[in-house]
């Protein structure tokens, strides 16, 4: 075998144990995705909206009779085990998405910074919050988002924005004007995650609302002008 034939051979056997190790680091990479899916469902020790909406869906149906925690713990999990028994469906006491649908429930995904996405999101804060301080219209923005991943609302920031009745600066037209540059900001600090208003999927203004339905909810800080609730 020539000096040439074992460098060609060398050149082979290199580039096969490359592609196999290129293929062995993809498949590792899909079994990650896939069991990151797998994870994506309420169980002991899971906490947020979702299990907030299941631990309500559950006491509507008797099946839950403690407080309302948003913590997924050996209680939610007996009273989901009776829900699956009650269904026919597999008794894991893990709320997967079968279980979810059976119980009503559909929780939006939070959307992505997108350019439509910022450029919706900064109209209604703009028109919602203009004048507030900047943490007070980023925690507007947020209001927005929260109600995208709540089961009680539209899965789309649109859906959320346009539907009847939700926000009066759509109503009156306040919702067209120009939209003020720092709103641009808020939408983006909004989508990135950051959350001022703590979770709040209501606000109200005490100087401008005598509802008292909105007046009722839960507050969780005040902000500026605005009072942040649940």
């Amino acid at each position: 075998m020539t000096t040439s034939t074992r460098t060609k051979s060398k050149r082979r056997s290199f580039y096969y144990i490359l592609t196999a190790f290129v293929i062995c680091m993809s498949l590792i990479s899909l079994i990650c995705q896939n069991l990151e899916r797998q994870e994506v469902l309420s169980k002991v020790g899971s906490s947020g909206k979702e299990v907030s909406a299941i631990q309500q869906a559950l006491k509507d149906r008797g099946l839950f009779n403690s407080d309302i925690t948003g913590y997924y713990g050996t209680q939610t999990q007996a009273a989901v085990r009776k829900f699956q028994k009650q269904k026919g469906l597999t008794v894991d006491g893990i709320a997967g998405p079968q279980t979810l649908g059976a119980l009503g429930i559909s929780v939006g995904t939070v959307p992505k910074a997108t350019e439509a996405n910022i450029n919706l999101l900064a109209r209604i804060i703009s028109a919602e919050a203009r004048g507030e301080p900047y943490t007070g219209q980023v925690a507007v923005g947020a209001v927005v988002l929260n109600r995208v991943e709540h089961p009680s609302f539209p899965d789309t920031i649109s859906g959320v924005i346009y539907q009847n009745g939700a926000f009066t600066a759509v109503n009156d037209g306040q919702f067209w004007q120009p939209v003020a540059a720092s709103a641009y900001n808020a939408a983006r600090d909004a989508l990135n995650g950051w959350d001022p208003s703590g979770g709040a999927i209501y606000y109200y203004n005490p100087a401008k609302t005598s509802n008292r339905w909105i007046r009722s909810r839960p507050v969780i800080t005040t902000i500026g002008d605005h009072v942040f609730c649940s």
